[in-house]
């Protein structure tokens, strides 16, 4: 006879039975006084094992001692109980698993007019937790039939919107019949997949692997909900299935007689359970087998269904020797532990040295068990990783501002490193705003916050935000901008656009606009000429419109006004080297500084009659002039270069007074409308 064994490969711990026993695991090894809201997962077994560790089940939150710290059990617990223990300052930690806070997540946001149905079993934790969180009307149902009565109900009620979430662990068939019908009578309504994937491939494998079988076990405890989804499953393939909690209760004439054996287990069952099923499976097939190659057989297949059974099981190790590649470790088993050098960080730089010392405690992840060699072959940086991983799950329901660094822009987003971990941030929230290069951000320190934290089977992601810390930033910025804005204050800003008529510029949370009037104190076409895009500028408050709240903002200073500078630095008598800007028929203007002009009189260009100016000087020509006269009132100022010619003995004609006062009439009205063209612009 030729027997046949397969193992599901995804038997044992699920990532958030694992998550939580590791947390009450770790609280323990730092020496904490622990207890569990109820049993910390539903295997007796694991929960006597951690009580021999110091570690107790309570039934309130009433029990635990001052000195105790309380654990939420993977299945999640009512929002009251959380509030409870936040009123009574209770230290506590949340082993929830994370795709049961997700649920809690998804009907804590309902309301009254909402009716949320809740697949699952009423009675269950899991199930009273996610009630406990519900905002809304609820109805649970635990299949087909339950929600045929439930139905009738909601349909009466034609203005509440219809949502709908599972028992993590449900029967994956049987939801789908359900969501069929509900589809089908309320077409409005909101279906939410809330099945954990890896309850989906554990059904799903079991389902096949029992459909090959003669003789099928299931390994749970039998309060355990996703164990017995499993045993119906496998019951309806294989009509020889049974249920057990530890290897005692193995029927051994069934081995016997089995060919072809199939072997699962809950996401509750630890690993050292199975594997003592399928060592007394092999023990009894020994013992009733005489032939050899039956027996070679049997424990090739069930070396190759061990490969896989302790992964994400954990051990504390003392290193006892280190070589250069590979760290051994006794973990208390007559297997020999080993560390290979790659297993020991994520550095492939560093030398095993380096990362331990003989004689240290250090915890470690089972790779792969192999009984015939005597060896257990473990990791250190996986434990590493699975911690910075747990470190992120928690962060996300706490909503804490995170730093790192970041790495890379990548397709549609940019990549940060925490704790080891790659954190995608979408482009749509990497920026405050969407016409920011992504680029710009690689290599920055950025404030960012995870929106999301999740695992399916081994893939894992996680997605953070920068555009929601920089929200909340900016309107912190703005109030505190507004309690304390008054006109005449000045602020540093940050130039975030321009236009034709003015720059727009970011004053930390709140915008105000710079005139292009206001820009300089010369005629400019656009603001480009004197700023950019990014460049830091020092403004002050004009004026505020406290019903628009439109800022006016400053930019030029009283000291840069080129008139401060005329009589700063260039009194009366002064020499200045001025260039010709325009010719009249009674003089030229000329530039002194930039932003003023002077009027050198035709009579004060030659120390000789001349009949117009164009016929001694050129626009662009340079010429010295003495400044004569300046009107700060009227914004004039009078040059004159026959004052530094040497007079010819024949006196000059003199411009009739009339003329010299039309001539200045005539340079104020052009003064006044250039200004005005500066101000209409």
């Amino acid at each position: 006879m030729q027997k046949s064994l397969t193992k599901a490969e995804s038997a044992g711990f699920c990532f958030g039975v694992s998550r939580a026993v590791d947390m009450v695991n770790d609280l323990l090894a730092e020496g904490k006084k622990v207890c569990t809201l109820g049993p910390i997962i539903h295997n007796m077994e694991m929960v006597e094992e951690l009580k021999k560790k110091g570690c107790r089940p309570v039934n309130s939150t009433d029990e635990p001692d001052e000195d105790e710290i309380l654990v939420i059990r993977s299945h999640g617990v009512p929002k009251k109980v959380i509030d409870e223990l936040e009123q009574k300052g209770m230290p506590y930690r949340d082993a929830t698993c994370p795709f049961v806070k997700k649920i809690h997540r998804l009907v804590a946001q309902t309301d009254e007019n909402d009716i949320m149905l809740i697949a699952g079993n009423r009675d269950h934790p899991e199930v009273q937790g996610i009630i406990g969180n519900c905002n809304c009307e609820y109805y649970t149902f635990n299949n087909e039939v339950e929600l045929d009565e439930i139905l009738p109900i909601i349909l009466n009620k034609n203005n509440k919107q219809v949502k709908m979430v599972a028992q993590t662990t449900f029967d994956t068939k049987e939801l789908k019949k359900s969501v069929k019908k509900i589809k089908k009578l309320c077409t409005n309504a909101k279906i939410f997949d809330t099945i954990c994937n890896a309850t989906s491939v554990r059904q799903s494998e079991a389902d096949k692997i029992a459909a090959q079988s003669d003789f099928m076990v299931v390994i749970g405890d039998r309060h355990s909900s996703n164990t017995g989804k499993l045993f119906d499953i496998c019951q309806k393939r294989c009509p020889d299935t049974v249920l057990i909690e530890t290897a005692a209760e193995l029927d051994l004439d069934q081995v016997r007689k089995a060919e072809r054996i199939g072997v699962t287990a809950g996401a509750s069952t630890p690993a050292r359970i199975i594997k003592e099923v399928l060592d007394t499976m092999s023990e009894e097939i020994k013992s009733g087998e005489t032939t050899t190659n039956v027996e070679e057989s049997f424990e090739e297949l069930l070396e190759e269904s061990l490969k896989n059974l302790n992964t994400n099981e954990r051990v504390m190790g003392t290193v006892i020797s280190i070589a250069p590649n590979e760290v051994q470790v006794d973990v208390g088993r007559k297997q020999t532990g080993f560390i290979p050098a790659d297993e020991l960080s994520n550095d492939p730089t560093v030398k095993p040295e380096d990362v331990v010392k003989v004689g240290d405690q250090v915890e470690l992840l089972i790779m792969k068990t192999n009984d015939q060699e005597g060896t257990i072959m473990l990791s250190k940086r996986r434990v590493d990783a699975q911690k910075g991983w747990e470190e992120l799950q928690k962060k996300v329901d706490s909503q804490e501002i995170l730093e790192s660094k970041v790495t890379e822009a990548v397709k549609g987003g940019v990549i940060v490193i925490y704790n080891g971990v790659r954190v995608f941030i979408p482009a749509s929230q990497a920026t405050a705003t969407r016409d920011e290069k992504l680029e710009d951000l690689v290599g920055q320190d950025v404030n960012f916050r995870l929106i999301e934290v999740s695992q399916r089977g081994r893939y894992k992601r996680a997605i953070g935000s920068i555009r929601s810390v920089l929200k909340e930033q900016r309107a912190a910025q703005r109030e505190e901008f507004w309690k304390n804005c008054e006109i005449g204050k000045r602020y540093t800003g940050v130039v975030k656009s321009l236009t034709s008529y003015g720059a727009f510029v970011d004053l930390g949370g709140v915008f105000g606009m710079i005139h292009i009037s206001e820009l300089s104190w010369t005629h400019i076409k656009h603001p480009s000429e004197v700023v950019n895009v990014g460049d830091t500028v020092e403004v002050y408050v004009k004026d505020i419109n406290e019903e628009t709240k439109k800022i006016s903002l400053g930019f030029k200073n009283a000291e840069d006004n080129p008139w401060e500078i005329l009589k700063r630095e260039y009194p009366e008598g002064t020499v200045v080297k001025a260039k010709i800007v325009g010719l009249t028929t009674f003089g030229a203007f000329a530039n002194i500084i930039p932003g003023i002009d002077g009027l050198i009189h035709i009579s004060q260009i030659a120390n000789k009659r001349i009949e117009k100016p164009a016929d001694v000087l050129s626009v662009g020509e340079e010429v010295d002039a003495k400044i004569t006269a300046i009107d700060f009132d009227k914004k004039r100022v009078s040059l004159s270069m026959r004052a530094l010619l040497p007079e010819d003995e024949q006196a000059p004609v003199k411009a009739a007074p009339v003329v010299e006062e039309a001539a200045e009439d005539a340079a104020e009205a052009a003064a006044e409308a250039a200004e005005e063209a500066v101000e209409a612009e």
